[in-house]
């Protein structure tokens, strides 16, 4: 199994999608690495050389930020919104979309499962 910057690849897929499996990496990045590496896509990961798992990472730490790196960035690029208190930043920490989509119906991705609606208790039974 080939294991690239910290991702254990699936075997069975084509290196072209596999290599989708690390976060920071698309098809087109993919498909620019491979080139880079001199690898075709359509080669299964099993069947990769342990040279050529070895260039495509050397490629990819040489390329740019991918997983933990990436994603530490993206936290803080969102920490740095809230903090400086820009209107992002709010609505990233309301829980609310930040790019202008509407909240008065949908956005039940950002804002969780509806609250339950609060009801009165029935008055009891006079005998």
């Amino acid at each position: 199994m080939a294991r690239i910057a910290g991702i254990d690849l699936p075997r069975q897929k084509r290196v072209e999608i596999a290599l989708t499996y690390i976060y920071g990496i698309g098809v087109a990045r993919s498909n620019s690495i491979l080139v880079k590496a001199g690898i075709s896509p359509n080669v299964r990961v099993k069947d990769l050389s342990e040279e050529e798992a070895s260039r495509i990472a050397k490629i990819i730490d040489s390329e740019g930020a991918v997983e933990g790196d990436l994603r530490k960035d993206v936290a803080m690029n969102i920490k740095r919104l809230m903090e400086v208190g820009s209107y992002r930043g709010m609505r990233h920490r309301r829980g609310l979309p930040v790019r202008g989509q509407r909240t008065h119906t949908n956005a039940r991705t950002r804002k969780g499962p509806r609250r339950a609606m609060i009801r009165p208790k029935a008055a009891p039974a006079k005998p």
